[in-house]
């Protein structure tokens, strides 16, 4: 009785193998015939594990649970911390994000460094900062998922959330704790991306740029108005420790600093490339980019645009290096996968992605909270020389 028991569930999970064999096999079969036929001892291991789980594991398990291993593994063998699987929670949160008024947050701003996530900055006055969270922790694990190696994108829609819900962050503070957690309410956070003043006893503006949102281009509108009243001669441009954003915001934004022409190029492996362009409006005046390590994606479409288009000076440090986009293709059950399948290109071609942007003058890190900005001095210094030389 048993072992005629044992058969029919050796069959029953040959066959549920076999099932999702084919589907793996169609799945390479739409991208090349090739990969099959050379892999095909591959696949008949696949389906041999398959098969074995089914008839020799302790536990009982789900074909969907087993499915769903197939694609994490599938997505995670490709080595890119940016293409990942998307449970159906994971996904509808993404997706919740990208409707106006529905999440609302911390009060933080997130950024990556050597696969860690980092917290680049903590606004004054928000839930994050009233429980102590400050600039330079290390964020472990959002609730229960860890956090090394974790894209941003899916970082930033863990943290988010619905109104008066709360978030467990387990933090590292070098020199201070090893681990400790903090459950923090998610509130309605109105924090400007781009702030900007003139800087004493100068003509020189400046305009710092925290991330790109959908209000990025009328902020810094609004902050070039007002310094324009002011007599600005000339602009400085911090986009250190900025993690990117959306990338039409951030061509919005090139319209005031580069001139009529190509702002970035998206390379498609497959389809047809883009080209986001400005239309000339820019400012007229002598720029300084402030650039660091933390710099990434859409700050370095900016920075690289104005590099290469040679209407502004770089200064500080090499930038992160994220050239790459990333699109979600919904699955079945509510799933969905986030693939990359571009990269960027600055207008002179360049392919920025692991590289990052070298500035034309590099000077190392220095501490704000110290009372000495040393990129900052050097800025000024660069940018009033050219001031000097465009009277």
């Amino acid at each position: 009785m048993g072992r005629s028991f044992q058969k029919y569930e050796n069959d029953n999970w040959f066959t549920r193998g076999l099932v999702i064999f084919a589907f793996i096999v169609l799945f390479f079969v739409a991208g090349s015939v090739a990969v099959v036929v050379t892999n095909y001892n591959h696949m008949g291991n696949l389906v041999k594990v398959i098969t074995l789980i089914g008839s020799r594991y302790l536990e009982p398990v789900k074909t969907t649970s087993l499915v769903d291993g197939a694609i994490r593994g599938l997505v995670d063998s490709l080595n890119d911390p940016y293409s990942v699987y998307l449970d159906p929670d994971m996904l509808s949160k993404i997706l919740q994000e990208q409707i106006k008024g529905t999440i609302d947050g911390l009060g933080i701003l997130v950024g990556l460094n050597d696969g860690y996530l980092v917290v680049v900055r903590s606004y004054t006055g928000t839930p994050a900062r009233r429980k102590g969270i400050v600039d330079g922790d290390i964020i472990l694990k959002i609730g229960d998922h860890d956090t090394k190696n974790m894209d941003l994108e899916t970082a930033v829609s863990l943290i988010k959330g619905p109104v008066n819900t709360k978030v467990k962050l387990t933090i590292k503070r070098t020199g201070v704790f090893d681990e400790k957690e903090f459950e923090i309410p998610r509130k309605k956070i109105n924090v400007p991306t781009a702030e900007g003043y003139l800087l004493p006893q100068t003509k020189i503006g400046y305009i710092s740029i925290a991330q790109f949102t959908e209000g990025t281009p009328q902020e810094v509108k609004n902050v070039l108005e007002l310094l324009k009243k002011q007599d600005m001669k000339g602009i400085i441009l911090d986009l250190r420790d900025n993690p990117g954003g959306e990338l039409r915001a951030t061509v919005k934004v090139a319209e005031y600093f580069v001139p009529k022409g190509p702002v970035v190029y998206i390379d498609y492996r497959f389809g047809k490339d883009e080209t986001y362009s400005a239309e000339g409006n820019n400012l007229k005046m002598p720029i300084v980019v402030l650039v660091n390590r933390m710099s990434a994606s859409a700050a370095e479409i900016l920075a690289g645009a104005i590099k290469d288009r040679k209407t502004g000076f770089l200064i500080g440090e090499k930038t992160f290096g994220k050239g790459i986009v990333q699109e979600i293709f919904t699955l079945g059950d509510g799933a969905g996968v986030k693939l990359t399948t571009a990269r960027y290109l600055t207008p002179s071609k360049h392919d920025i992605n692991k590289k990052g942007i070298v500035p034309d003058v590099y000077i190392e890190h220095s501490s704000k909270l110290a009372g000495k900005d040393t990129q900052l001095q050097k800025a000024v210094e660069v940018l009033e020389k050219k001031m000097k030389e465009t009277a």
